[in-house]
């Protein structure tokens, strides 16, 4: 399951051995949820290789201040702490697993 992260479980992830995969939404946005269900089956197919974290971007407004969060959703991944890849929109799984494949 994907985990709610606020500022010190997102700074603990990227501090972390793991990929780190982040979804910015909020509650609100129509396809943030249609990202939902992706998000959770990545999460359950990534788990042990990567963290999969979600930012509520109203109740962590610092996170998506931090990395210029413009639109939602946006997928971020990151390795060894550095943003190595991102997508904006929603996203299909497949384009999803694949993005985490390529820094496993």
């Amino acid at each position: 399951m994907a985990q709610q992260m606020n500022v010190q479980s997102f700074d603990a992830a990227l501090a972390g051995n793991l990929p780190v995969l982040v979804d910015f939404w909020a509650t609100w946005c129509g396809p943030c949820k249609i990202m939902a269900p992706v998000i959770e089956a990545v999460a359950a197919k990534y788990e042990g290789k990567a963290v999969v974290g979600k930012v509520d971007v109203d109740e962590v407004p610092e996170l998506a201040q931090r990395y210029g969060i413009m639109s939602i959703p946006t997928l971020m991944l990151f390795k060894n702490g550095e943003k190595v890849n991102m997508s904006v929109g929603v996203t299909p799984a497949a384009n999803v697993e694949a993005m985490l494949d390529a820094v496993l």
